[in-house]
């Protein structure tokens, strides 16, 4: 791909990712879930305050905004799955991978106040590597049924996701895009890492 075609591909796939989801959902239901609860805009909070069924939709469609620039590479590449030996730059995947997180996470409109990354990046690696993405998932689930708090479940898997990628194998662009996304994911819980420090976080 040449850099023109490059820039574009990286601008979607940032630009779709920062499509504000759960802002426009939550004001069709007249919500603004900005100033409720944790003042988030990802699906826990509008969860939290729209509605458990407004939230998974949320968690959906935000899903959705990392999966689908991935699958768009994903088709370039050979026969539709990620070979990372292809016409196209492996560690490509690292960079289309990043970008609807960052975009999610520091979307333009909103004046880089975004998510906190965790559906968008569960979209990426839904494709990515289905595998590692199960086993911070199923720790998630742990974690979660253990303490309802979903900034424990959703730090702890995104730090689990890289280092199962590395204990499997994976090829080094995967391993930088899990270890990327781990420290975005990270980074925008430092709220709620203050509030687990105090033993105030919210619970869902």
């Amino acid at each position: 791909m040449d850099a023109a075609a490059v820039t574009l591909l990286l601008l979607a796939s940032y630009l779709l990712g920062s499509i504000p989801t759960g802002l426009l959902i939550g004001k069709k239901m007249g919500v603004d879930v900005r100033t409720q609860g944790s003042g988030n805009i990802g699906a826990t909070n509008v969860a939290r305050t729209v509605g458990k069924k407004v939230g998974v939709l949320v968690l959906l469609l935000d899903a959705l905004k990392g999966a689908t620039p991935v699958a768009l590479f994903a088709a370039l590449d050979l026969d539709g799955r990620i070979h990372l030996a292809g016409p196209v730059d492996p560690f490509l995947v690292t960079a289309v991978g990043l970008a609807p997180i960052l975009g999610h996470c520091f979307p333009v409109w909103l004046r880089f106040r975004g998510g906190k990354g965790v559906a968008t990046a569960l979209g990426v690696f839904l494709v990515v590597d289905p595998l590692s993405l199960g086993v911070g998932a199923a720790l998630f689930a742990i974690l979660y049924g253990a303490f309802r708090i979903v900034s424990i479940g959703s730090m702890s898997a995104a730090i689990a996701i890289p280092i199962a990628c590395a204990l499997l194998g994976r090829p080094l662009p995967v391993i930088l895009l899990a270890a990327g996304g781990a420290a975005i994911v990270v980074g925008k819980h430092h709220g709620n890492i203050r509030r687990l420090l105090r033993r105030s976080e919210l619970r869902v």
